[in-house]
């Protein structure tokens, strides 16, 4: 399906520079943009690409001015980020038709469905339902998904293959599941005995996804010992991630991949965290706290709006005075040696 510079526009509400009726049919990124393709422009470090692409069509920010001609036709829009976001699931939306659901088809395509199916609801092949299991509205669940007994889903979720979803869990609606993701498995508890050996703890309670929250492929919710793991409304979890037993994320908290929270920890709202963030157990994060990549935080952060780094976790401008520190200590010796 292709679409003209002035339909993006209008469904942006930008404002087009160019020629309105260039076509483009699929979104790529600057550097690499060809004819038929629609890239955007935000970041000052890709602005030599704005000159040179070979793509149809640009989204830029209204504030900007090119230095030099551009070929392309551009779109100016009030923020370039937001807009690609909304023009990538415009494109989605348009391109990928909803695979529809009757309850007869259901019952054909399912190895077993014994819960409650919602209306428009599609259910792919080899996709199991448990007893006692809820399925909401408008969903999209593909081959090859396990939903245990007494799982409760809400409107319009979509579960690609391979979800695994364990008895007793709560999805809330508008969530995105994706491929080998596993929610509720059991937490790691485990009880030190005598001889040296250890006894499992029986993982008692459930795991609880509210509204509007999408988690990446292989990521792993366990269940809580007792009452639930609760991931709060807009969490985006990335792919492989591990979140542990009894563990709360805030709403609007965004994690980056192979990032693990231990038991316990409590994390608040708006909190982003960068890849392979570690996260002790039995510990708090203030709101709005930012974790640069490879972070480790052992303790309470009680203070909200910081970044941190390093391990053990400090603040941005500590990590950055001590990494200064070391740095030059390094080259002291150096130059000691060589003297």
């Amino acid at each position: 399906m292709k679409f003209t510079a002035r339909e993006i526009a209008e469904h942006l509400g930008g404002e087009v520079i160019g020629e309105p009726d260039v076509l483009v049919d699929s979104p790529a990124r600057i550097e690499y943009g060809k004819k038929g393709d629609i890239c955007f422009f935000a970041n000052p470090k890709y602005e030599k690409y704005l000159y040179s692409t070979k793509a149809s069509i640009v989204l830029v920010n209204r504030s900007f001015t090119p230095k030099e001609a551009v070929s392309a036709t551009m779109i100016a829009v009030d923020d370039a980020y937001q807009a690609v976001a909304d023009l990538l699931e415009w494109f989605s939306s348009q391109k990928r038709a909803r695979r529809k659901g009757n309850r007869l088809a259901q019952l054909l395509r399912c190895r077993s469905v014994k819960g409650k199916i919602g209306r428009r609801t599609y259910i792919g092949t080899q996709t199991i339902v448990e007893r006692g299991a809820t399925v909401g509205r408008d969903c999209q669940i593909y081959p090859q998904v396990f939903i245990g007994e007494n799982v409760s889903i809400g409107d319009n979720v979509t579960i690609y293959p391979g979800v695994r979803i364990y008895h007793d869990c709560v999805i809330g609606s508008n969530c995105i599941l994706h491929s080998g993701c596993v929610i509720g498995a059991d937490g790691f508890g485990f009880a030190p005995r005598q001889d040296g050996t250890y006894k499992k703890i029986r993982q008692t309670g459930n795991v609880v996804i509210e509204d509007d929250v999408e988690i990446g492929a292989n990521t792993c919710i366990d269940r809580a010992t007792m009452g639930s793991t609760i991931i709060r409304r807009g969490v985006k979890l990335d792919d492989l991630i591990m979140v542990a037993h009894n563990v709360e994320i805030g709403a609007d908290t965004v994690i980056a991949a192979q990032t693990g929270i231990a038991g316990s920890t409590h994390i608040g709202e708006h909190c982003v965290f960068g890849g392979q963030t570690g996260i002790g157990g039995h510990i708090t994060i203030a709101p709005n706290t930012t974790f640069a990549a490879k972070t480790g935080l052992m303790k309470d952060w009680k203070t909200p709006g910081q970044s941190l780094m390093g391990y053990p976790a400090m603040t941005y401008m500590q990590y950055m005075r001590a990494y200064s520190a070391f740095k030059r200590s390094g080259e002291r010796k150096a130059e000691e040696k060589q003297d």
